[in-house]
């Protein structure tokens, strides 16, 4: 499988009141959520995993922490949201397809398992979670032909969440870039997937992980709930 790993990580996550950079969080294990996602890489993908971060606020501790991974810089992450972070991160990955997440996201060893053989495809797809639809998360709802339609946090009649974990293959690459340097600096990374939809007729599969825990990590009641599981 020749495609790179991004994890997003350089916004203040200020909701959660910590000073250190989210993904820097401990968890009750003693990892942090950074650390947990790249033991899932690792144990789904390979040691030798090439995962690229998207650094920004207090980016030395990110860095310093995990030495050993490629960063790319957002100088504005105070001023834009995940588009851009992406936007930048997928230019430094090349023609490559790319799986990205979200720098704050604790999930279940198996999501990525699960998602090797869509990988091995080819096929761009979005991770989601139908046994909750709440109205501060991204919601999505399909097409006739199943797959994802919309997707955004003001999405009506939504069928489940989006979970922050996807991936964008090589064909599908570029017009994704395309949109995310076109919507407004304010915008997260799915408006670019809804515009390649709607624009370029990108087919985005929605994977199912329903039975699997994954927590975005926003409050301390978030964090809370995630170490539940780990």
């Amino acid at each position: 499988m020749s495609f790179r790993i991004v994890i997003l990580a350089a916004g203040m996550g200020s909701r959660l009141g910590r000073a250190l950079p989210k993904p820097l969080t401990e968890l009750s294990d003693g990892r942090s959520i950074m650390q947990q996602q790249r033991d899932n890489i690792h144990a789904a993908f390979g040691p030798d995993s090439k995962i690229t971060t998207v650094v920004g606020y207090r980016a030395e501790t990110v860095i310093d922490a995990f030495p050993d991974a490629s960063y790319v810089h957002n100088e504005r992450y105070d001023q834009t949201n995940t588009s851009k972070s992406l936007l930048r991160a997928l230019h430094a990955t090349g023609k490559k397809s790319v799986l990205w997440m979200n720098g704050d996201v604790v999930f279940d060893p198996r999501v990525l398992g699960r998602a090797i053989s869509l990988i091995e495809r080819d096929q761009s797809f979005v991770t989601v979670n139908t046994a909750k639809v709440s109205d501060e998360e991204v919601k999505y709802t399909i097409d006739e032909t199943g797959h994802i339609d919309q997707l955004s946090k003001t999405v009506v009649g939504g069928i489940g969440e989006a979970v922050g974990i996807n991936y964008i293959s090589r064909a599908d690459k570029p017009a994704f870039m395309r949109h995310l340097a076109r919507v407004d600096d304010q915008d997260y990374f799915e408006r670019g997937l809804e515009l390649a939809i709607a624009h370029d007729g990108v087919k985005l599969q929605p994977m199912d992980i329903s039975d699997l825990y994954a927590v975005e990590i926003d409050t301390a009641d978030d964090l809370e709930h995630a170490n539940l599981f780990v």
